[in-house]
């Protein structure tokens, strides 16, 4: 399966990043792309449970492609879901279901950095992907 173009950007900055802090740089960068979600969006049938971190997140679908967008209280999770958004956006609802997330994370560089409670939360975050998507 090919990566979308947001997500080999991704991967081509992150596995140039020389040490673990300039990756944490990077992951607050791209935290910072995440357009904002409007208020109007940050309610609670649009929060993810399982996330320590509030997170909310909104998709559609588009001429068979998924466009999620995300926000977070919490900069180093805000990063995660960006990075994870970078991954899905464009998909189809199959080709979502066959994302790996501890794969994707892993080829960041970052999977040693996704304490147990982080990964939860994304995975619960890529979980309430999937429920979109079959709706």
């Amino acid at each position: 399966m090919s990566l979308p173009v947001d997500a080999t950007t991704a991967l081509e900055t992150f596995q140039k990043a020389a040490g673990w802090e300039q990756r944490a740089r990077l992951l607050m960068q791209w935290g910072e792309r995440l357009p904002a979600l409007s208020d109007v969006d940050k309610v609670e049938a649009n929060r993810v449970h399982g996330c320590e971190s509030q997170v909310w997140l909104v998709g559609q679908l588009q001429d068979g492609h998924w466009q999620f967008s995300a926000a977070s209280d919490a900069r180093m999770i805000r990063g995660l879901v960006a990075l994870l958004l970078a991954r899905v956006n464009g998909l189809s609802a199959a080709e979502l279901r066959q994302v790996d997330l501890p794969d994707w994370f892993n080829q960041l560089g970052l999977s040693r950095q996704l304490s147990p409670s982080r990964s939860n939360g994304l995975n619960a975050v890529l979980q309430r992907m999937h429920e979109l998507s079959l709706q």
